[in-house]
């Protein structure tokens, strides 16, 4: 930042006009008032947070500020079209009667002086003056008017507004697995497969499973899993034996099925390896499912029969001596766990990439939510993307990342009403999602409220470092540089660089900036010469004659910018400016 530090002493000449008489010490005041000294602080003024501070310090010699007199001093910003008046600062000598800074006659005195004012864009190029009027009694006289500071540095205001949206990710997969099960039947204490079990609709529906897809390319069968069950009554070892015998008729049904495919390239289903065989004695699990979806009279009975006894065969004792309810039990639960479950196991692959994105512009319609948000990934010009969005949006208008992805590319394209709209369909369908409450911010932070925008952006704590940096573009702007540094986090490029800048690390510009994607942005050569003559570096000026070269408006920039106040004098500064 450059802070000047220049102690500026006034030397004006008293003009011819007649002076208070030197008895009152107003005169001699005026007469000797170029031995007054102030500081302003910095030199030029700096805009930070949509305002400018000033600072003044002043300095009065000995013998030189009447006992009785009292000076009113005010700071005025001049600028094109205008000025801007400054609170003032009252000193009053020793022996006055009113209220102020008091300055000592026999040793003289110092002030100091702060306020704060609302920049203007007319102030970048401004002249901050000082007026007073001193007065003794009901005797006044005006010092001559002077200049203590030279314009306003606006470097805050290059901050990009690139506030990041954040599109919503697809759930697509390159394979995802299907499967198909079908349960078999027995009779009690058996294990061979009636042949009506083979027609049964699960049966159908498992055999046009394995036609439909054995012989596609995108589908490759993994395994087949056969669970075999006992029910719960009868001996244990018995169901035990008779689990497995289930399991192996029910494994043979499978593969007989198979086996009646006649193409030799098509070995799955046909060799035992294929097949997984798990196996349950007495599925009391399946029971107590059963049990709990019925509607016999005491199966609350049953059931707290299942919990008060650990042993099985108590336990089935217990259920049996409900004579009248348990032949309901062995009625209606019992043959449905008399059973093995064939379950085949498969992955089915995805279009793949080329095809989901030329189906994407031509025939969107025939692709599912996922295919559509993972293709508009795949596709890098926005506008393209935007009329996927569109497209999916359209078909699938309750899915929030369509309106809310349809939004980003409005705000790429700067299209801030289209924008916005889209985020309030995405927030109606998704209320308060992070990600959502991130685009919300960016566009409100475009329109200028800060306040609001920050407001949504805490409320997007998680969706992404993208709102890190929406927030460290809010804290430039509010004067926190620091902040803003650690916002923007990984992220390199301009903004970043002008925050070190800002935070006083004038040496990380150029690094971060040639770091970045955004190297050959005439506005990051002009920053690099700014960063450059804050450090006093001339060899900058070959930074700024790239950027004017790139941008030729930044040349009147460059002429009128504080920034550069101490090149204005350089003669190649001069060529590049005029």
């Amino acid at each position: 930042m450059m802070q000047s530090k220049m102690l500026k002493v006034l030397s004006l000449a008293v003009g011819t006009s007649v002076l208070l008489s030197g008895c009152d010490g107003l005169g001699k005041m005026i007469k000797k008032q170029n031995l007054i000294t102030y500081e302003i602080k910095p030199n030029p003024l700096e805009m930070h947070g949509d305002s400018v501070a000033v600072t003044i310090s002043g300095k009065y010699p000995a013998k030189l500020f009447a006992k009785k007199a009292v000076v009113t001093v005010t700071p005025v910003l001049k600028y094109n079209g205008g000025e801007k008046q400054l609170k003032q600062q009252v000193l009053v000598g020793e022996s006055a009667a009113a209220s102020g800074t008091k300055i000592n006659y026999a040793t003289g005195g110092t002030f100091s002086y702060s306020d704060k004012v609302a920049y203007e864009p007319a102030m970048k190029v401004a002249k901050l003056e000082l007026r007073a009027q001193g007065a003794i009694k009901t005797k006044t006289k005006d010092f001559t008017a002077i200049e203590i500071g030279d314009g306003t540095i606006a470097t805050p205001l290059l901050v990009r507004n690139d506030e990041k949206g954040i599109y919503a990710k697809d759930a697509f997969t390159k394979s995802f697995p299907v499967s198909q099960s079908a349960s078999v039947y027995y009779v009690v204490n058996q294990s061979t497969v009636r042949p009506a079990e083979m027609k049964s609709e699960e049966m159908k529906n498992l055999h046009k499973f394995i036609s439909d897809n054995i012989t596609n390319p995108n589908f490759e069968f993994k395994g087949i899993d056969v669970s075999a069950y006992a029910s719960p009554d009868g001996e244990q070892s018995l169901n035990a034996n008779l689990a497995q015998d289930r399991a192996k008729s029910g494994s043979k049904a499978l593969q007989d099925e198979f086996k009646k495919n006649k193409n030799k390239d098509i070995t799955f289903g046909k060799d035992e390896k294929a097949y997984k065989v798990t196996t349950t004695a007495e599925d009391w699990d399946g029971f107590k499912k059963l049990m709990e979806a019925s509607s016999i009279q005491d199966k609350d009975l049953i059931l707290r029969v299942l919990t008060m006894y650990s042993n099985l065969d108590q336990r089935e004792q217990e259920i049996k001596n409900l004579s009248k309810t348990y032949k309901e039990v062995s009625d209606q639960i019992l043959p449905k766990l008399r059973r093995s479950v064939l379950n085949i196991v498969a992955e089915k692959k995805s279009r793949n990439d080329e095809t989901i994105i030329r189906m994407c512009k031509t025939t969107p319609d025939s692709l599912s939510i996922e295919e559509l948000l993972y293709g508009a990934n795949l596709i890098d010009d926005v506008n393209t993307k935007m009329s996927i969005y569109k497209a999916a949006e359209k078909q699938f208008p309750t899915d929030w990342r369509a309106s809310n992805n349809l939004g980003v590319t409005y705000l790429i394209n700067n299209k801030i009403g289209e924008a916005k709209a889209a985020f309030e369909r995405a927030q109606k369908a998704n209320a308060g999602n992070a990600i959502v409450m991130n685009n919300m911010g960016a566009v409100v932070a475009k329109s200028g409220d800060r306040r609001a925008a920050m407001d949504f952006f805490n409320k997007a704590s998680g969706a992404g470092p993208e709102v890190g940096y929406n927030k460290a573009i809010v804290y430039v702007r509010d004067g926190k540089y620091s902040d803003a540094v650690s916002g923007f986090g990984s992220y390199k490029g301009f903004n970043l660089a002008l925050a070190q800048l800002l935070s006083g690390t004038p040496d990380a510009v150029a690094g971060t900036i040639d770091a970045s994607n955004e190297k050959e942005m005439a506005i990051s050569y002009y920053l690099k010469a700014v960063a450059a003559a804050r450090k006093g570096d001339a060899g900058g000026l070959t930074a700024l004659k790239t950027a004017i070269e790139k941008d030729g408006s930044l040349k009147a920039a460059a002429k009128d910018d504080c920034e550069f106040i101490k090149w204005r004098d350089n003669a190649d500064f001069k060529a590049l400016t005029n």
